[in-house]
Order: C-alpha cells, then structure tokens, then sequence
C-alpha cells in the first residue's frame, strides 16, 4: 500500500464557543492545518468530515459536511460525513488514512467539529443518550452499573446536579477496578491531577490550571469514586489534519521533513464476553493487531494520547495499551510513570479531562497533539526525541465495553 503521512494539523482552542457555529469552527481548523501543511484549499481531494452532536443540538441531522466545508468554499469533491459517537474524528482519519493508501488519492482532508454548550444543560447532557442501545436502556444500565458491586460509595458522594449517565458507568468501571487490582481514589486524583499540570502549558486547552492531588479529592463528587475535576467538560472545537502519500507530499509548500509518518490504523468494535475477561477487551485486542501491523511494541512508544473521558479511562487504557502492566494503572500514576519526564508520559496535552472533549472533535485534535510532539514543537510539555506516538479514542458502549475503538499509530 502507498505510505501515508500527516502532512499538517490545525486545531482550535477547545471550550466553549457561544459566538461560533459549526461552520466557524470548522473553518479556523481547516485554515489552520492548510497554513501548517503549506497546502492550497484547491489541492484538496476529499474530505472526511467528523461529527456526532449536531443533529441532536440544532436538528442538522444530514449533510453536515457538506454544509459546513461548503460555507469556506469547498465545492465538487467527494465529502464523506463520519459519525462514530466519541470516536468520530479519530475514524474520519483512519478513512482518509484508507483513501490515501488505497490510491484513491494524494491529498485528503480528515476534520471533525462539534458545539455541545448549551444554556439548556439537560439538553446537552442527552446527547449522549443515543451512544447506547436505546431499545435496552434499563437493561444495559443495570448491567454495566454491576461492575461496581462490592464498593460501597461514601455517604455524599453523588452529586445532586446533572450530569451523563456515562459517569456513573465509568465510576462502575472504576470500583470494578478497586475491587479487582485495589486501586484507590488518590490514584484517580493522581492521574488528573497530572492531566491539569500538562495542561498549564498547553494554549488550546479548555482549562489550565494546576491542581494537586488532594485538590482534586476535595472538589465537588460526580459519582464515586469521581469527582468533577476527575472528568471531561462540555466542549466546543474542531480539530483538522492532511493526510498525503508521497506524491501529494512533494506537491505542497511545506517542509517535507516536518511531515509525520502514519505507522499503523486500527479500527475495532467489540464482542460479547465476561466483564472481567480484559483479554478480549476490544482495546487490548486493536492494540494487539496495531503493533503487530507496525512492527512494534508497548516498549517502543515514546509518548500516547489516551480516552480520558474520566481519569478511571486513563488507567484502564494504559494497561489495555500494554503501556503498564494489568492492574499497575494507578501505582504507575501515583509513582509519576505517566507524566512527563517520567518513563511514558500519556496526555501531554491536558487529556480530554482539562483539554476538552468536544466529541466529534476529540480524535483528531490526539493526533494534533501527537504531530507536535514528534516534530519537536510542544514547547514546555515536549517529550525528549520522541519518535513513535500512540493515540487511542473509544467511542459509545454495547454489551460492557466501548462500541468501537479507534488507535493511530504515527512515527518520526
């Protein structure tokens, strides 16, 4: 298959945007990585556009991209619309990624944009109902809520505001955890309270304020063991990347050596199995696929950008990853194994916790993230010679796991 690379990246501040639409973020993303990559709008061949909540939030329910490309002058090529819950712009690159091997053609666009701040908090909140069987709601709820028998949450540790049903499912993720390999709260608190310090020298971070480990236990509870700095926020943004083959490559203004090689794609949904059997974990098993794909290993990874929707899905992914071993998640944080300097630093951007989680979004602006890194442009978060980078984006639920999973695998 031809070689593909990513050309350029371009990527908003991630937070909340009440001024801009779905067509304004789109296009300051667009701009951007076109001004990154040193490409002309009309070199563009394709674009894969990326997102999931429009349709619930304003009613646009079809031709998103078309609508939103078209309004900065995108007219003729093909534009493909990408939803895929949480990891929708992460499969919209993985599809450009496709285009180009396939020889389909030589400059492609992957961008995904989302707007989810409401005033209307409830409204908000629901979109994220439908990333989950709506026919089996009581069901399915019951069922992951299981996973964390056997914790008894403190007295006061539910808050009574609104907030996504996915956190409770996440906390039950986490006790299942507790049980199981006796992780502890400090060790969640650990994991954000890395993400806000990597965040304090990110610029497009939706927060960036430091906050120690027992800061994070004092804030206001979520749902045990979570509290609210332990979670994403409700975000607004857009992220954008070009994706060439060599040809396309030598065809843009750009310096070619800051052009950042695409090691390896998967994309997996998950299987029926046992919630405890993580062997099977349809993370694991992508993992497994995608260093075999690339010719490497967990040891090779230099540095990874992880699903942090709340710091229990840091953990969980860095041991499914093979970047800890099972049930060393938490100790490794506490120890300092994850932030930087430390021996595999994850989320160097501030993660979806303090970055922003805009979710159409969120995929995209890992691999914005991962392409400074391994250029050497992260400023005061660069991880030393990094030269292989992971990035790994789940999305929605079924059965006791995410629906699909999908991990980008990019090389110096």
């Amino acid at each position: 298959m031809e070689p593909a690379y990513v050309a350029g990246v371009g990527m908003t501040r991630f937070g909340r945007h009440l001024e801009s639409s779905v067509k304004d973020l789109t296009r300051m993303a667009v701009q951007a990585v076109l001004h990154d990559a040193g490409c002309a709008q009309n070199q563009i061949e394709a674009a894969y556009f990326a997102n999931a909540t429009q349709g619930h939030m304003e009613g646009q329910h079809m031709v998103r991209g078309q609508l939103a490309l078209r309004a900065m002058g995108f007219e003729e090529i093909p534009i493909i619309n990408t939803e895929n819950a949480c990891a929708s712009a992460s499969t919209a690159l993985y599809l450009a990624v496709q285009h180009v091997r396939a020889g389909s053609g030589d400059i492609v666009l992957a961008v995904g944009a989302e707007k989810m701040y409401s005033e209307d908090r409830a409204r908000t909140f629901s979109s994220f109902d439908g990333a989950w069987d709506v026919h089996d709601v009581e069901a399915s709820k019951e069922r992951l809520l299981k996973m964390g028998h056997g914790i008894q949450p403190p007295e006061g540790s539910q808050s009574s505001r609104p907030y996504s049903v996915f956190m409770d499912i996440y906390a039950g993720m986490g006790r299942m955890h507790m049980r199981k390999f006796g992780t502890t709260q400090r060790q969640f608190a650990a994991v954000s309270s890395k993400n806000h310090g990597h965040s304090v020298h990110n610029p497009l971070s939706q927060y960036r304020n430091a906050m120690s480990v027992d800061e994070v236990l004092a804030a206001a509870p979520i749902t045990y063991p979570l509290t609210l700095p332990m979670c994403s926020p409700v975000s607004d943004g857009a992220a954008a990347a070009i994706i060439c083959n060599t040809a396309g490559l030598a065809r843009l203004r750009g310096e070619r050596k800051r052009a950042i090689q695409v090691l390896g794609c998967a994309l997996h949904t998950g299987s029926q199995r046992a919630v405890d059997d993580l062997e099977n974990h349809l993370v694991r098993k992508a993992a497994l696929g995608l260093y075999e794909q690339a010719g490497v290993s967990p040891e090779d990874i230099d540095v990874a950008e992880v699903h942090d929707a709340t710091a229990i899905g840091e953990i969980l992914q860095s041991e499914l990853l093979g970047l800890v071993p099972n049930g060393e998640g938490g100790p490794a944080a506490e120890r300092g194994e994850t932030t930087l300097g430390g021996r595999i630093p994850i989320n160097t951007s501030g993660g979806l916790e303090s970055k922003g989680h805009p979710i159409g979004a969120t995929g995209i602006g890992q691999i914005f993230e991962l392409v400074m890194q391994l250029r050497g442009e992260a400023d005061a978060r660069q991880v030393p010679n990094a030269r292989i980078a992971l990035a790994e984006n789940g999305g929605g639920l079924i059965g006791v796991e995410e629906a699909v999973a999908c991990l980008t695998l990019l090389g110096r």
